[in-house]
């Protein structure tokens, strides 16, 4: 049996594909890596940064809203209605919660 023998041509070839290979794998490995890393971070970051604002935003304006209106419609109706029953309703002088005269309105 002959003893195999490397030529420079069984080099250059070995150093070719063993470069290729080694290249290949790194660009590919390194690329994908890089990639699904990048796009794992940014889908992330992404969502919980958005979710995080959305939460916060909705809560705070729904809050924010929710009590404006709430104290903004408590304090006009009941004011209105105060108003409206003392003026109007009761107009006369006649205290709303006894119907007896008082000199609370003048006329």
């Amino acid at each position: 049996m002959d003893q195999f023998v490397l030529t420079d041509k069984h080099t250059y070839i070995y150093t070719y594909i063993h470069t290729y290979i080694h290249t290949y794998i790194h660009t590919y490995i390194h690329t994908y890596i890089h990639t699904y890393i990048h796009t794992y971070i940014h889908t992330y970051i992404h969502t919980y940064i958005h979710t995080y604002i959305h939460t916060y935003i909705h809560t705070y304006i729904h809050t924010y809203i929710h009590t404006y209106i709430h104290t903004y419609i408590h304090t006009y109706i009941h004011t209105y209605i105060h108003t409206y029953i003392h003026t109007y309703i009761h107009k006369d002088g006649t205290d709303i919660h006894t119907d007896r005269k008082t000199d609370i309105f003048p006329w």
